[in-house]
């Protein structure tokens, strides 16, 4: 696929060790093997402090959001590792005995993620995710990046619901009132005002004052502080973590870094993310693509599947979805860039296959996707967001 030339990008030192053979004056090598062990204990005794003094350093970095320094820390303290293992061939079973610190280290290092949400530069949080996966920590992420799933590519609303027992309809995002809790919110809102009147308390003055700030909060603040008061219902709080889980869990299978979720409508107007929360994901082969000028179909899959993985976590977990808008928004203002665009049919044809796939992926993993839910619930970093994903998935193999 090619894009429209004016289409904008898409989303976005230690000195070096004695030698362990100690010359003579005649010229011959003679080890000793007692003194280097000693000397490499003390080594270790003498950096012990210092790394305990280093690593407050590098939680200072992950509490400030400093993601750029504590990925400079990590990076910095693997360069060690690598040199003390080499060290180690000498006194393996000393050195070994002297490394206490390991386990602490790795425990720490899941940290660098929480770090991610106020990094400007993608990039970086591409690097956090591609360093844990080198230490071994992120076993499923990107596990179904060069997976092509089986069945057809024409998904009709038939199709559709023999895969997935639900009527098109049910996969469309529903406007504020029409449908769910929303409706029973108009109905409350709308039986209250009846009864007021019926009391003979005139509430119009207060209504139209009412009815002109929700109409500003609609058009200034896109809905943002009437969004504020529905996340303290519960139900409607719990269908937003469900629908922003479906968002991260299949991101986080399609090797998408993420660089975190955010639920606090107020906080999301500030971020610049449309709609009552969102999960800000990072495609580095499809920036490229687009900044070439042009759009691989397995990119554009991908992309698709992830917009459309919170409408299918809501369908899976539900039985219909409502949220969702803006993530059709989003799917709509890329197909429009490909050269030549995609007709409405094409598009949702599109759009029907990319929810049955994340309807799938999620459907298979749906441990992955209930631990995420209950880590984001209880309002969890995304470091132990990601780590219950990965637990479940171990647990469940």
């Amino acid at each position: 696929m090619a894009l429209s030339p004016s289409s904008p990008p898409c989303l976005r030192s230690l000195s070096p060790s004695p030698p362990p053979f100690p010359r003579r004056s005649g010229g011959f090598l003679v080890p000793r093997v007692q003194s280097v062990a000693f000397g490499i204990v003390r080594r270790h005794e003498l950096r012990r402090p210092s790394a305990l003094r280093e690593w407050r350093e590098y939680e200072d970095a992950v509490r400030r959001k400093d993601l750029a320094g504590a990925l400079r820390f990590l990076k910095s303290i693997e360069n060690d590792e690598e040199r003390d293992a080499a060290e180690s061939i000498v006194a393996a079973p000393i050195t070994a005995k002297s490394s206490g610190l390991g386990g602490l280290e790795l425990e720490r290092d899941w940290q660098v993620l929480d770090a991610c949400l106020n990094a400007d530069d993608m990039r970086l949080v591409g690097s956090a995710f591609r360093f844990l996966k080198e230490r071994g920590l992120l076993a499923n992420f990107g596990k179904f990046s060069s997976i092509v799933l089986e069945g057809t590519r024409e998904v009709t609303p038939t199709v559709l619901k023999s895969a997935t027992g639900l009527e098109v309809t049910k996969l469309s995002p529903k406007k504020w009132g029409l449908s769910g809790g929303s409706s029973i919110a108009l109905a409350a809102f709308l039986g209250g005002v009846s009864y007021l009147l019926s009391q003979e308390i005139d509430v119009r003055p207060n209504l139209a004052v009412i009815l002109g700030l929700a109409y500003m909060d609609s058009v200034f603040l896109g809905g943002t502080c009437l969004a504020q008061v529905s996340c303290y219902w519960p139900p409607h709080k719990r269908r937003i973590v469900v629908h922003e889980a479906g968002h991260l869990l299949v991101a986080y299978l399609m090797g998408c870094p993420i660089r975190g979720v955010i639920l606090d409508p107020i906080v999301a107007m500030q971020m610049g993310v449309q709609g009552q929360a969102g999960t800000q994901f990072w495609d580095q082969k499809m920036e490229s693509e687009i900044a070439e000028g042009r759009l691989s179909g397995s990119s554009f899959d991908r992309y698709s599947m992830v917009l459309f993985a919170g409408i299918a976590a809501e369908a899976l977990i539900y039985g219909e979805a409502e949220g969702g808008e803006n993530d059709e928004n989003l799917f709509r203002s890329i197909s429009v860039l490909l050269e030549p665009p995609l007709s409405m049919a094409q598009m949702s044809n599109q759009a029907r296959w990319s929810v049955l796939q994340s309807y799938n992926l999620l459907k298979w993993h749906k441990a992955a996707h209930r631990a995420a839910v209950e880590a984001l619930q209880v309002g969890s970093p995304l470091s132990i967001v990601i780590r219950r994903i990965e637990e479940a998935m171990s647990s469940s193999r």
